[in-house]
């Protein structure tokens, strides 16, 4: 298996360094193994929870369920089904753990060591993915398992309306994110700041009193979206802020202060103020103290400008309406998106140069996070989506509007944030260029002929046939990236593409290999290659029916001389 470009399907190829590839998820990370090993920073899953229904992923498991009913007693000797299929059946969670065991195994070593992943799932699969994980990422490397309100509830249940899920956090290995992570420790933004902050200026421009938006800040703050601005229920021309203690301490500032509501002295706290007299007279000219009318105690401005990140929290509560509205605003139909927000923050406590790999990419919710990231905060973040193109029916929605499969849908919503985001840059001074487009890859066969064949009746016209082993339909930019990824150079690196006496000659990641694919070359030619290009590490060149034994004795020949350390490949 390899993967194959399609530049019609990308959104600036030659520049960006964002990858989307096309094709089952676990041949594609067999694909991707050597060349990333260790590259990545995150892993971000959000798998197909197990409803008891088939796959689309096509894994030979070691025994049918036609096998499994008949062993098991689940079948009569007529092939009928005995027993419906649920959860107390054996086989109900056997699928998905078969589907999900080797796909977690093979990206553990995609982590760098202070990587780690996250994985979303609900009660179904719970607790056997934190066993998997203890497995496969050692129970010691468990960071934390994450209960989120989705806001969304299965009221079909018949006793519990179910309205969280879960992400589970797997360190590669703890001890170095630890080490990382020493004097800095994780830190985001708090949950739904931005709505937050709309929502008390909205209320400003209906007209409402101070005091009429602190009781209405004072009800918003119950509900668990906006639990983390509890007390946040005050602003002036600085903004939000909280009320704190002057107080607290023993043998204080005991000099009181004059109320310029009241123009009467305030009473002192127990203990006298934290602050001495010059400070306290510094802070009341700066207007950060909270005076009362009711002979209340003086209290700090708090503001939520000084204070807007927190540690993240193991429980969080997002509302998925504004994804809904985002997809229907793209024109995308798509059935529970992942909330935008908690993929940002979650990838807020990645460094800003990281690799983030979502092999279950549907809707690219992920790849629309690090986009959105990367032009709040001028990062260079790069995300690798993996999707099986699964079938859409023709008669559902997203069907009607003439997409075929998944892919489609999650290729066109990235090339709907992409321009978004280069609207929203226009006009700004700075020289960040945000980096919006992807190269599109899809999982196929090897480029290269399956020959099978025995010596007898064949003759010599016939194994000419065979002295070419590239297949038909193969071009030279499916050939150079099978030649990337067998030489561990990331997909994601600049292919420069030029002319030396009228061949194509690649030049990848700045010289370190190049590969001319012509059915046609001569001894001149490949001499300039090897002067021009004389650091490079690889060179690969494709034998043909023109390529005979004389002219690749002459090609190492001329590499030997004038680029001795490059390695030599013919094809």
């Amino acid at each position: 298996m390899t993967l194959r470009p399609c530049r019609e399907e990308s959104v600036d190829f030659d520049n960006t360094k964002n990858l989307y590839i096309e094709g089952d998820n676990l041949e594609v990370l067999k694909i991707l193994r050597e060349t990333y090993l260790g590259k990545v920073k995150m892993i971000y899953i959000d798998p197909p929870y197990n409803t008891g229904n088939d796959f689309v992923y096509n894994d030979n498991f070691s025994m049918s369920v036609n096998d499994y009913s008949e062993v098991s007693g689940e079948s009569d000797d007529s092939g009928n089904r005995l027993f419906l299929n649920t959860s107390s059946n054996g086989r109900f969670h056997t699928d998905w753990l078969n589907m999900i065991y080797p796909r977690l195994s093979l990206s553990k070593d995609l982590l760098s060591e202070d990587g780690f992943i996250a994985i979303s799932i609900d009660d179904s699969e719970l607790n056997n993915i934190i066993n998997i994980c203890n497995e496969i990422f050692g129970e010691i490397n468990h960071i934390a398992t994450i209960v989120r309100n989705t806001n969304s509830s299965k009221n079909q249940s018949l006793f519990v309306s179910v309205s969280h899920e879960y992400c589970v956090l797997y360190a590669r290995n703890i001890e170095c994110l630890k080490e990382k992570h020493s004097e800095s420790k994780w830190s985001v933004p708090k949950n739904n700041i931005v709505e937050y902050k709309k929502k008390v200026e909205q209320l400003k421009k209906e007209g409402l009193t101070s005091e009429e938006i602190t009781e209405e800040l004072k009800t918003l703050t119950k509900y668990p979206r906006f639990i983390d601005f509890t007390n946040y229920w005050y602003f002036d021309k600085r903004g939000l802020y909280r009320k704190d203690n002057l107080g607290g301490v023993r043998n204080g500032n005991m000099k009181p202060i004059i109320n310029p509501l009241t123009g009467k002295e305030d009473p002192v706290p127990p203990g006298g103020f934290r602050y001495s007299e010059e400070k306290m007279n510094e802070l009341i000219a700066d207007e950060r103290i909270h005076f009362h009318t009711d002979g209340s105690l003086p209290v700090l401005k708090r503001y939520l400008s000084d204070n807007e990140e927190q540690r993240p929290k193991s429980i969080m509560s997002d509302d998925q309406r504004p994804d809904y509205s985002l997809l229907q605003r793209y024109n995308l139909p798509f059935d529970n998106p992942k909330q935008l927000a908690f993929m940002e923050r979650l990838l807020y406590v990645l460094d800003k140069d990281s690799v983030i790999l979502d092999f279950f990419a549907g809707s690219s919710t992920t790849a629309h996070a690090v986009m959105n990231l990367n032009n709040a905060d001028h990062g260079d973040r790069k995300f690798i989506m993996v999707q099986i193109p699964e079938h859409i029916d023709v008669s559902t929605e997203a069907g009607k509007l003439g997409y075929t499969n998944i892919c489609e849908i999650g290729k066109e919503r990235l090339r709907c944030a992409g321009r978004e985001l280069k609207i929203s840059q226009m006009g700004n001074e700075d020289e960040y260029s945000l980096d919006v487009g992807f190269r599109v890859f899809k999982c196929d066969s090897s480029n290269f002929r399956d020959i099978f064949y025995s010596p007898e009746g064949k003759c010599r016209e016939t194994l000419e046939d065979y002295v070419d082993v590239i297949k038909d339909d193969r071009g030279s930019e499916d050939l150079l990236v099978q030649v990337m990824l067998e030489s561990g150079i990331e997909l994601s690196s600049i292919i420069e593409r030029k002319d030396v006496q009228g061949n194509t000659v690649f030049s990848v990641d700045d010289g370190y290999l190049v590969a001319c694919f012509d059915d046609e070359i001569n001894d001149s030619t490949v001499t300039e290659i090897s002067k021009e290009m004389s650091g490079c590490m690889y060179a690969v060149f494709r034998s043909g029916s023109s390529m005979t034994d004389e002219m690749l004795a002459n090609i190492e020949q001329i590499f030997k001389t004038y680029s001795p350390q490059t390695k030599i490949r013919i094809l």
